[in-house]
């Protein structure tokens, strides 16, 4: 288990967006790792904004991804929650503490999935799942079901657990109207699930060709925005909020759609991480503001049970690896439908 792992990759080398074939080796396996070899892994629009310099500087080649299904092919010595064979998923991150009960995002420890400085590995930096094979700490795996594909299974690293955490943690339940701003990769999901909880969902879109698809997801209602200032028609109607949208916007509007004392959540980031607040806005609404980072590691396997057992489960476009580039540009464009998943056969 002293050798480096070589493996074969997609890469960003500068903020251009362009990703090219890149061969580099990972560290060994170590006692508490597992080896995992990539069967699909999907695009994210954090994987944009970070390669293109949104979030800082970058170091590069630096390969993107943080939604990543496979099989395990090598376990260390200490391991016992894992096999070989058995099919695991990797999210947003990949080594770190390992005592928390549920808050391993919010560790200062936590290593994320690229980009991040580790010493162990040979490039110097923590790299993504764009690639035939990823070595992670053991406890930063999730068992995937053999109900599931790995297709299918890949977005649920991280569109998955970021909508489903905080829509558990506002104990979503029957009857209440939930609105989701923002239907894309992460927003699609966040409608799936507070159906599946029995919500009335309420679903805010500048895409009116999303519309039929969105209905088909189970929202009662399809609200296509054209002027963020018409939302202030259904002005303290909603239970509750979350917003998707990676990009700055008009937030008032939406926070305002919350009844009084309701909760508006955002995990959306944004160039630069920033959003701009209305501090008018929100003193006239009286709404709970807060953000919210991916889910822990107990909460990300309940949620790939959950998503698997009630088939809560993300639309994907299966990809090549040579077409990564053109599916960002439609990620930025809007055009995805809803998820891209690269075959990492193709890399």
């Amino acid at each position: 288990m002293n050798n480096t792992i070589k493996t074969k990759a997609y890469a960003a080398f500068d903020e251009s967006g362009e990703i090219k074939p890149w061969e580099f080796e990972r560290r060994p396996v170590g006692d508490d790792d597992v080896l995992i070899e990539i069967k699909a892994a999907s695009i994210c629009h954090s994987d944009i904004h970070q390669e293109k310099g949104h979030w800082g500087k970058q170091q590069y080649p630096q390969v993107p991804g943080h939604e990543i299904a496979g099989i395990v092919t090598q376990v260390g010595k200490n391991v016992t929650k894992f096999k070989v064979g058995d099919k695991a998923g990797v999210g947003c991150m990949v080594n770190g503490c390992t005592t928390c009960e549920n808050e391993e995002q919010y560790h200062p420890d936590t290593k994320f999935t690229y980009g991040y400085a580790e010493e162990k590995e040979p490039t110097g930096i923590t790299q993504g799942g764009y690639s035939t094979h990823i070595v992670v700490r053991d406890h930063f795996a999730v068992h995937l079901p053999d109900g599931v594909s790995f297709e299918k299974a890949a977005p649920l690293l991280c569109a998955g657990i970021t909508t489903y955490s905080p829509l558990i943690k506002a104990d979503i339940k029957k009857g209440d109207k939930v609105g989701v701003a923002g239907i894309g990769g992460l927003g699609h999901m966040a409608v799936k699930i507070a159906v599946s909880k029995g919500a009335e969902v309420y679903a805010f879109t500048t895409s009116a060709e999303k519309k039929e698809d969105i209905k088909g997801f189970g929202a009662k209602e399809v609200i296509v925005v054209e002027d963020p200032k018409a939302l202030y028609a259904h002005s303290q109607t909603l239970d509750y909020m979350i917003s998707t949208i990676p990009y700055q916007f008009e937030i008032a509007p939406y926070v305002a759609t919350v009844k009084p004392d309701g909760y508006f959540t955002f995990v959306g980031m944004p160039v630069g991480f920033e959003i701009t607040l209305s501090n008018i806005g929100l003193a006239a609404s009286r709404v709970n503001f807060n953000a919210s980072l991916i889910g822990g590691m107990k909460e990300t396997q309940e949620m790939v049970d959950y998503c698997v057992a009630n088939d809560v489960l993300p639309e994907i476009q299966m990809i090549k690896a040579s077409e990564i580039t053109e599916a960002w540009k439609k990620v930025e464009e809007k055009k995805a439908r809803y998820r891209y998943v690269i075959d990492t056969s193709t890399i």
